[in-house]
């Protein structure tokens, strides 16, 4: 279906970027913190839900642009190396990231407000529609079957969301009473950013 490199690429690619501290991280890590592991589960659960919604808008529009010409290829291509490189160089220089968790008075919502915070927050940035449009192209394969492709690719996003943002609630619930030192963020923003060099370098010897 998809060749194992171009797959092994992708998950990488997209488990750094997930696992990158941002607003998603701020509030899944503060939500567990004031209202526990489990409850956070709907938050990461609006988030995930919006970034598939990203993917396949993504999808049905990338895939006309690549069965049209090599040139939107190579332009879509050298887009998303240059995104990559700045995910990369931004990570890596960054002080720390504004995540400070404490512990807080318990402020409970009915599960499907939660869902919608995590949703909204997600579906106001659209960040993560301009990274599947960037990269997407790269890794399908317009001589195999591309619904398969794009359901093991949005499968493997959204499982993505669930464990990275499930890792990042694990922390804050464990560290709602002390928060979590400026250290540990900094190491994350360091490792992702060089993994996003990397990735981008290696992508820009992806050939159609």
């Amino acid at each position: 279906m998809i060749p194992l490199d171009t797959f092994i690429l992708f998950f990488v690619t997209t488990f750094v970027v997930v696992l990158s501290p941002g607003p998603a991280v701020i509030m899944v890590t503060g939500e567990s913190a004031t209202n526990g592991f489990k409850h956070s589960f709907w938050v990461i659960l609006g988030i995930a839900v919006a970034n598939a919604l990203f993917f396949i808008l993504s999808a049905m529009g990338i895939v006309t642009l690549i069965l049209a010409s090599d040139i939107l290829f190579s332009i879509i291509k050298w887009a998303g190396v240059a995104y990559l490189l700045y995910l990369g160089v931004t990570a890596l220089f960054s002080s720390g990231g504004p995540l400070n968790i404490e512990a807080q008075k318990q402020t409970k919502n009915k599960i499907h407000l939660t869902f919608l915070k995590g949703f909204i927050l997600e579906i106001s940035n659209p960040k993560a529609l301009l990274y599947f449009s960037a990269l997407l192209p790269q890794f399908i394969d317009i001589t195999r079957p591309i619904a398969l492709q794009a359901t093991l690719l949005g499968g493997t996003t959204f499982m993505l969301d669930l464990v990275c943002y499930g890792f990042y609630a694990y922390l804050g619930w464990k560290s709602s009473s002390v928060g979590l030192k400026p250290i540990v963020v900094k190491i994350i923003n360091k490792t992702a950013g060089t993994m996003l060099i990397l990735a981008g370098i290696k992508m820009a010897t992806v050939q159609r």
